[in-house]
């Protein structure tokens, strides 16, 4: 089946008992059982361990990754937490990626260090640093590409030759793009993370994260990791998310056609410094964002002359645009990530890897791009 056939129909079956074609909402704790003998007969004991209708995400996206089998958590950093717990050890060495979202390198520092897991920060854009950064402990390389909020792209097949000949998993966030336009697993990658609230919900309605997994074996490690902890998904936000996934491609294609011409835009604009987006030209990994994906997605940043002033000015008077944290919505959001999703990252490591203080982040959206330009242009007048 083709994508847009399986972001329908994967993992959803009509309700057996009704005929009902949206999978219902199974808003309970616990489950009978016909017997002692027959525990378990129909694969489900209490909603923490599993859930019908959380299990239906966890069949669509699995197929959409080409995986084995997909683990749906509370949060998308739930999900990262779940990877690095079902994979590190104390004494463990992992690899990450140096511009990553805010998140994971809070909970990499603050967090795992504390007990005993050792953090290199690479620059995965060079595999040959990622080569560089292997030791014997490493356990686990996490790329995010493209890197949030820079867009730094890493080649993921590259990375995973290096890791399979070290014996080292290799995950990637591969929640800017999504399945849609870069499957992961299909480069080499064990796993593919997705911060679900962003592209799979794509309507700024629930929080969720999932990880999908190249072989069972993998899946059964970070699923241990799910019921242990207790970082599980609610059966509401995998219905509403299962209701999102159906129009991915459709908002991926509008939404990356939308920032193209935002991108161009802004690059021809008199006020603008510098822009980022994988589907410009001037983009420095430009032929490798075409090389691995099949679309650019709908992110980029871009700096105003004038620096962190202007920037600040710029998002405190636009219109059209909400300024927010997430991304991946219908709505087209401005964000500046020093004062919101990397304000944990030190201002030392944040000017090393490129996370400029003036950098506006874009997420763009599905309202008309002429609108959404009109606005970003009467706001640049004003700076």
């Amino acid at each position: 089946m083709g994508f847009r056939t399986k972001q329908i129909h994967a993992g959803v079956t009509p309700d057996p008992l009704t005929g009902a074609i949206l999978t219902p909402i199974y808003q309970t704790t616990t489950y009978v059982q016909p017997s002692v003998d027959e525990y378990l007969a129909k694969g489900y004991s209490y909603s923490r361990s599993a859930n019908p209708t959380v299990r239906a995400l966890e069949l669509k996206l699995a197929d959409l990754e080409a995986g084995a089998d997909c683990c749906c958590f509370g949060t998308g950093m739930a999900a990262i937490q779940g990877v690095m717990l079902a994979f590190l050890n104390a004494g463990d060495h992992a690899i990450i990626s140096d511009v990553a979202y805010g998140g994971t390198y809070r909970l990499c520092t603050k967090v795992l260090s504390r007990f005993g897991v050792e953090f290199t920060f690479a620059d995965t854009s060079r595999p040959e640093d990622v080569a560089t950064a292997v030791r014997d402990n490493t356990r686990l390389v996490l790329t995010e590409t493209p890197a949030n909020p820079t867009m730094k792209s890493s080649d993921i097949a590259a990375i995973s030759e290096i890791a399979t000949r070290a014996g080292v998993v290799h995950a990637v966030d591969n929640t800017f793009l999504t399945p849609y336009f870069q499957r992961p697993l299909e480069l080499g990658a064990d796993v593919s993370i997705h911060s679900t609230t962003k592209y799979m919900d794509g309507h700024n309605a629930t929080v969720g994260g999932a990880v999908i997994c190249k072989t069972a074996e993998q899946d059964e490690a970070v699923r241990f990791i799910q019921n242990s902890t207790g970082s599980i998904m609610s059966p509401q936000v995998a219905w509403l998310t299962m209701q999102g996934c159906k129009t991915l491609s459709i908002r991926m294609d509008q939404q990356s056609t939308n920032a193209m011409a935002i991108a161009r835009f802004l690059e021809a604009h008199p006020k603008v410094e510098q822009v980022s987006y994988p589907g410009l030209e001037s983009f420095p990994q430009y032929e490798l964002a075409r090389r691995q994906a099949s679309g650019f997605g709908a992110m980029l940043w871009f700096e105003v002359g004038g620096g962190l002033a202007a920037g600040k000015r710029l998002m405190d008077s636009v219109e059209l645009w909400s300024l927010a944290e997430n991304l991946g919505s219908v709505e087209s959001l401005i964000t500046h990530p020093v004062t919101m999703t990397h304000a944990d990252v030190e201002e030392a490591e944040r000017q090393r890897v490129g996370i400029i203080d003036g950098l506006v982040r874009l997420s763009v959206g599905l309202e008309d791009a002429e609108d959404l330009i009109a606005a970003l242009g009467q706001a640049l007048e004003q700076v």
